[in-house]
């Protein structure tokens, strides 16, 4: 198993890394990079870091900050393809060691105790735990949001093949929660949001996938095709909102103001 050094010089069983970057971050975390770095404790800085997820030989949960996010980045690109990766951070990239995970994690280093909080020392932060998705909240909705845009195809077909699937008319009260979002992510064009809530990766052809995040509510959208909305005061509905007039020229401005993974 890769393995790395975490501050105190204590061998870290490496499990997981994630990005921590403006334009690719874990969204469960909060709505906006500067949001997900402030829950962790660290500086937003424009570069961004790599988290490298392990356990100590006791077992203890350690998250280690690096700066170092080409080397992380690497990692993760092998792994996916099924590869190894030895993930060792320089000593001179590690911003620092973080109690705990930020994240949940179904698996373990073998030949160490089970996975457990270290125990706390003068001066130490409280160590890191998920966000409770348990009940629709924040990080539920964002979950959410995760999952459309991951299965778009899929959610595209249930909307074309469900007769009584409706595409929300923001012009109408039932639908004013819709109408809200739109005007706030029309605002963001305005007055540009802070780094990370809006987000825009590769999608099929030469169309973009739009990630829009705000105060109680997530957008994902295809920049040719429709948008799915999802509201903090409506937990577990998915409000499809049709092209219209308005959307193509949103979702057009939104992707020229977005950051992009490298």
């Amino acid at each position: 198993m890769p393995t790395t050094e975490s501050a105190d010089n204590d061998q870290l069983f490496v499990l997981t890394a994630v990005l921590l970057t403006p334009a690719q971050f874990p969204s469960v975390l909060g709505d906006d990079y500067p949001e997900v770095c402030a829950g962790l404790g660290l500086e937003p800085y424009a570069e961004g870091y790599g988290l490298v997820l392990g356990q100590d030989g006791g077992g203890a949960r350690w998250t280690v900050a690096t700066d170092d996010v080409t080397l992380v980045a690497c990692a993760i690109a092998a792994w996916d393809c099924g590869m190894e990766y030895d993930l060792s951070p320089g000593e001179h990239s590690i911003i620092g060691a973080l109690p705990g995970w930020p994240l949940a994690l179904a698996v373990s280093a073998p030949g160490v105790p089970k996975p457990h909080d270290p125990d706390p020392e003068d001066g130490d932060p409280a160590p890191l735990a998920p966000p409770d998705a348990a009940e629709w909240g924040p990080a539920q909705r964002r979950l959410g949001a995760d999952e459309i845009a991951m299965q778009w195809e899929a959610w595209r077909e249930q909307v074309d093949g469900d007769d009584e699937v409706t595409f929300a008319d923001p012009g109408t009260p039932q639908h004013k929660g819709v109408r809200r979002v739109l005007d706030e992510a029309r605002g963001y064009v305005a007055t540009p949001p802070p780094p990370g809530r809006v987000r825009s990766s590769f999608a099929a052809g030469e169309a973009r996938t739009l990630r829009v995040d705000g105060p109680g509510w997530s957008m994902v959208a295809r920049t040719d095709d429709i948008a799915f909305v999802l509201l903090d005061e409506e937990p577990g509905e998915v409000h499809p909102v049709g092209r219209g007039p308005e959307l193509p020229t949103l979702l057009t401005s939104l992707d020229q103001l977005a950051v992009r993974p490298l």
